[in-house]
């Protein structure tokens, strides 16, 4: 994509307008997944942080909005949206460095790096598990090429000693991201996102860290929505999460 494919592209705000994102109209586009995972990153000013399949920067950029002064990589296996990445940070003022690879064919340099946080958003449906987008961008980002194990097992190869990898996927999920963890990455934590009071989780994001050696904690779920849904009324997020899309804040409950 180039300044002459503008007319295929929208610039959405993210955390209240502290982020803008262009984003292709016909594709993958960033929702409120991605935002949930920034604000769920531990990270500290000065840290490094390595995002695998950064599509066009979402989580990203509201990381480096919430936490300022971190050492920021993304790898996105798409060109397209590699080059939104770089776009994206340049018009929001962020030093991020995206690399266009397959996450598990990284440049021989980007292998010899360890970093103190790396997150995740992979594909959420197996194959076959979903009815193919039009889009080939959508399809990709949607639909699982590289299993969910290598997705793990290459973000504990990148961290350094001690550090955190957070990623969200969806509930059915956990069970797969659970094995892929044994023997690289303890101190497991997971956060269930549910729609609504009552509603099973439908998300959940898991924090683990390498060497760590804390037991197993499932964290009381989240609730993303207030009240029953009623058509006339919209769809209103619960105030402790408008707090995370429209302020940036972090999201409470899930500190390190």
């Amino acid at each position: 994509m180039t300044a002459r494919d503008d007319i295929d592209l929208t610039c959405n705000d993210f955390l209240g307008g502290r982020v803008r994102l262009w984003q292709p109209k016909a594709g993958y586009r960033a929702g409120v997944d991605p935002v949930l995972l920034a604000a769920s990153v531990p990270a500290s000013p000065g840290q490094s942080v390595l995002e695998l399949g950064c599509g066009a920067g979402a989580a990203i950029l509201c990381l480096s909005a919430r936490v300022p002064g971190l050492q920021l990589t993304g790898v996105e296996l798409q060109e397209e949206y590699a080059h939104l990445a770089r776009r994206n940070a340049q018009e929001n003022a962020v030093d991020l460095d995206v690399v266009q690879a397959d996450l598990t064919a990284m440049p021989a340099d980007l292998r010899q790096k360890q970093f103190d946080h790396v997150i995740a958003n992979p594909p959420y449906y197996k194959p076959g598990a979903h009815s193919t987008a039009r889009d080939t961008g959508r399809s990709i980002a949607l639909g699982e090429q590289t299993p969910l194990a290598l997705w793990l097992e290459v973000a504990a190869k990148r961290l350094a000693p001690k550090g955190f990898l957070s990623m969200i996927q969806k509930a059915d999920r956990l069970p797969d991201m659970l094995v892929a963890c044994t023997g690289h990455l303890g101190s497991v934590e997971v956060l269930p996102l549910a729609a609504r009071v009552g509603r099973d989780a439908e998300l959940v994001i898991l924090r683990a860290r390498k060497g760590g050696r804390a037991a197993f904690k499932l964290h009381p779920p989240v609730i993303l929505h207030q009240g029953v849904r009623h058509e006339r009324d919209g769809d209103s997020y619960a105030p402790e999460l408008s707090a995370v899309l429209r302020n940036g804040a972090s999201l409470a409950g899930f500190d390190p």
